[in-house]
């Protein structure tokens, strides 16, 4: 039996995590910014985009090795089984992060919104008034941190896409796949 060797130099990159765990995104990990983005979870997400020259390096070497090793594949491109598999990758992954900073996005509005009433709400009372003019001011920064990660999104999106199409000239989502599509004609604009 081989022992398992641990995954060194651009393989440790391009392999997947060994020790994935799911993360349960609740309204407080939204509001606590630090944890959204120092303890990986955004940035786990977008590590695929940072490496996919290399992905596409490697799933392209990969996919030759598997066509050399196996006959049956004659006729089919092995370049654009490598753009297959990475593009489905890519939309999985934005699609997660997306619905992350969707939900962020929509825990810090409604949680702003909250305040605002109940600023309104507390009319008489000066001291609570500048308390809750404080929270809504702090929320206010929040809320400008979390929509710009959708911007952020945006950058990172266009960028892997760029990087995509420079090496899969010739590829484009199946028709059938409609989500795929909206994603690939957002990542062109």
């Amino acid at each position: 039996m081989p022992s398992k060797q641990p995954l060194l130099g651009s393989l440790a990159l391009q392999a997947p995590s060994a020790a994935t765990q799911t993360v349960h995104v609740e309204p407080s990990t939204c509001h606590n910014l630090s944890f959204l983005k120092v303890y990986n979870i955004l940035r786990e997400y977008r590590r695929l985009d940072d490496t996919i020259g290399m992905r596409l390096n490697r799933a392209n070497a990969a996919a030759r090795d598997q066509q050399r090793d196996n006959d049956d594949n004659k006729g089919v491109n092995v370049q654009e089984q490598a753009c297959f598999q990475l593009w489905r990758e890519l939309v999985e992954n934005w699609k997660r992060r997306t619905q992350l900073v969707e939900y962020c996005v929509s825990v810090v509005d409604q949680s702003l919104s909250e305040k605002k009433v109940a600023l309104d709400a507390a009319n008489a009372d000066s001291s609570v008034q500048r308390r809750l003019q404080g929270e809504i001011f702090a929320e206010e920064v929040k809320r400008k941190q979390v929509h710009n990660e959708l911007s952020i999104e945006a950058i990172v999106r266009k960028r892997s896409a760029e990087a995509f199409r420079s090496r899969c000239q010739f590829f484009s989502p199946s028709p059938a796949d409609e989500d795929a599509r909206k994603v690939w004609a957002a990542a062109q604009r």
